[in-house]
């Protein structure tokens, strides 16, 4: 009986740790979801929130419904300063005006990416992007330099160069009714981003069924529809039950490629070699990533290959999608207000006159009212529609108590629309954002580029990208719209965009024709 009974007691005694083990879990996660629970009772909420599951089963699947959702709230709640909704046993605390998004955005205690940033972790790491605390400060002081502006003036022979190539594409379509230019915007943007992030030219305009074009906008689409998803959070759940193999088959690739590049790069790079002119006297391309092979810390460390990745990753997805959408919504709002058409052509033909000359850094600056009309379609359809943080410390939002742990949700969507800055917001107006205009406009109250410490480090290589590419359009086309605004049905995911795609006619001018 003594040897039976010590067979026994090792299994006993295993599946009692278990037990215990989970137990004490599971009093930990619900007694932080019940003190958060009941700390938050007093901020409003939305109707048909239940214990534990939340407000989740309430959100469509459809990324276009969840959408509307989202912005139908922020009109049932805008005469309150904030609310919140749980997806799932996670509270986010939701903000749409100038005065409660600002202390947020400027404590720096309050800086961390939330949890549903996690999903992007498996592609992008912890770079720039995803980074918090001391790895983000030292990595963004190590990368600001590279968004130096005599760099970025490199990179705009990139952009006229591949202007060219969708100048070429889109003089096919001129005069023959109306087509969809998302797709030929979009991959516009990716070559730029290819060629000044890596230094590689992966011909995107000329070859869209590339294994890794494809895979750029499949991963964005599978970790938006992941994010949606609390009962998908779980990785073992995800893997088994969700997308999970489709995810990690479409990972190696992107990885693979990124890999493949920077070990070539570096490779390939001679370190004692100048940035100065060859003996031919031509001028050797710089891109971020020969950059970012050199740079080093305050006590001299280079970057690893793993730290460079997470970079380029970071910058291949942000850096093309977010102005692509830009600048399509762009040649929608232009093409539907000819009058602000014919106002962006005047000043080009002030600018430009009959050349067609490529454009330069000094003809950029004199692109002012151009600019407006960015900003203001950066009003109306901000490349990123919501943005989140994680709360850190106890904090009081209009008298509101939001409790460490808690996680805030910025919706750029609703804040510019805020009618005490932006009256008649629905109007598409670029004079809002001149200067005599913009005089006494809350800084919080337009954020298209986020805001505080963690504002986007490349807001001046978008804006330039976007600033030579509609100008090269406009200089040779004229746009007409072919859809009204309720046609367009945003689509807020990771980034914002038309659900259908942008549907426009072009008529290609001539150095004789006038503004439409």
């Amino acid at each position: 009986m003594a040897v039976l009974l010590g067979s026994y007691t090792i299994p006993v005694l295993g599946v009692s740790i278990v037990i215990a083990a989970l137990t004490y879990i599971t009093y930990k996660l619900l007694s932080s979801y019940l003190h958060q629970w009941f700390e938050m009772k007093p901020i409003p909420e939305v109707e048909g929130t239940y214990p534990i599951i939340g407000n989740a089963l309430m959100f469509k699947n459809n990324a276009g419904d969840f959408f509307n959702q989202i912005q139908e709230l922020t009109r049932e709640f805008s005469d309150r300063p904030l609310f919140k909704v749980w997806i799932g046993p996670v509270p986010f605390v939701v903000l749409y005006h100038s005065e409660t998004v600002e202390p947020i955005l400027t404590n720096p205690v309050h800086m961390e990416k939330s949890y549903s940033y996690t999903f992007l972790h498996p592609w992008l790491g912890t770079g720039l992007l995803t980074s918090t605390g001391t790895k983000w400060r030292q990595r963004r002081k190590m990368l600001t330099p590279t968004f130096h502006f005599s760099i970025l003036t490199d990179f705009l022979e990139v952009m006229n160069e591949q202007a060219e190539v969708l100048l070429g594409k889109l003089e096919k379509q001129a005069g023959k009714g109306s087509f969809n230019c998302f797709s030929h915007i979009t991959l516009c943007a990716l070559d730029i981003i290819c060629e000044t992030a890596m230094g590689k030219n992966i011909y995107a305009q000329s070859n869209s069924d590339s294994e890794y074009v494809q895979c750029v906008y499949k991963m964005s689409d599978i970790v938006s529809r992941r994010q949606r998803k609390p009962w998908l959070w779980s990785d073992f759940v995800y893997n088994y039950f969700g997308e999970g193999q489709e995810h990690d088959k479409t990972l190696k690739i992107l990885h693979s490629f990124t890999y493949k590049v920077i070990n070539e790069k570096a490779e390939n790079m001679s370190y004692t070699e100048s940035d100065s002119d060859s003996d031919q006297g031509v001028k050797k391309r710089r891109a971020f990533l020969d950059m970012l092979l050199k740079t080093e810390d305050e006590d001299g460390n280079k970057m690893s290959h793993q730290d460079i990745q997470e970079e380029v990753d970071t910058f291949m997805f942000r850096g093309h999608d977010t102005t692509a959408a830009s600048m399509n919504w762009a040649l929608h709002l232009l093409g539907s207000h000819p009058e602000v058409q014919r106002k962006v052509q005047q000043e080009l033909q002030e600018v430009f006159g009959t050349s067609d000359r490529p454009i330069t850094m000094e003809d950029l600056k004199k692109l002012k009212y151009l600019e407006c009309v960015i900003k203001e379609t950066l009003r109306l359809f901000p490349s990123v529609p919501f943005f989140a943080r994680t709360i850190r410390e106890d904090c009081h939002i209009k008298g509101f108590k939001v409790p460490v742990g808690a996680n805030v949700v910025i919706i750029t969507y609703a804040l510019h629309r805020d009618p005490r800055y932006f009256p008649d917001p629905e109007e598409f107006r670029p004079e809002r954002f001149l200067p005599e205009n913009s005089v006494g406009r809350p800084p919080y109250a337009y954020v298209p580029f986020s805001a505080g410490l963690r504002n986007c480090i490349g807001q001046r290589f978008a804006v330039m990208e976007e600033k030579v590419i509609l100008a090269s359009i406009l200089r040779n086309f004229n746009v007409e719209a072919c859809q009204t605004r309720e046609e367009l049905r945003p689509v807020g995911e990771l980034i914002l965009r038309p659900e259908k795609g942008i549907w426009i006619k072009l008529e290609k001018r001539t150095p004789q024709t006038s503004p439409n």
